[in-house]
């Protein structure tokens, strides 16, 4: 299959493609004139691509999910931390989705008097809620001397 029926048929631009194929994602099977060709499997590579950034796996992480023929080779443990982490991101979402229903139905006259709505920002403060994480120091250069 040329480069444009791989496009139609996943969906993805050429452009993607390309990017995909210099990264090592996909490969080529030759060219037909100055368009790249693939074979049918990259129809499946392509799922399999488009699953793991669905579940949140960077490009990299998902080209270590294939071995040097190809073939899936899926780390379950990487697969177990980033059941982890969905989790983590599930529970902070549904504390956010509860705060925000508690706020638009709260009986006090501002939400600054109201206990839930405290707590909600101490969270967020800390960074419990709302994606905050802490930053790493910058190691120093030892002194000179």
């Amino acid at each position: 299959m040329d480069i444009a029926e791989v496009a139609k048929r996943s969906g993805l631009p050429a452009s993607t493609l390309r990017y995909y194929d210099e990264k090592g994602l996909i490969a080529s099977t030759g060219r037909q004139g100055l368009r790249r060709t693939f074979d049918e499997g990259v129809l499946e590579r392509l799922a399999l691509i488009a699953l793991g950034s669905a579940a949140g796996f960077s490009l990299d992480e998902i080209a270590r999910m294939f071995g040097p023929n190809g073939q899936p080779r899926i780390d379950r443990l990487m697969l177990n931390a980033k059941a982890d982490e969905l989790d983590r991101t599930i529970r902070n979402l549904s504390a956010m989705r509860d705060g925000l229903r508690h706020a638009a139905v709260c009986r006090a006259p501002s939400h600054m008097e109201c206990p839930t709505f405290r707590r909600i920002l101490g969270a967020a403060a800390s960074g419990a809620i709302g994606g905050r994480r802490e930053k790493k120091k910058k190691q120093q250069p030892p002194p000179a001397g």
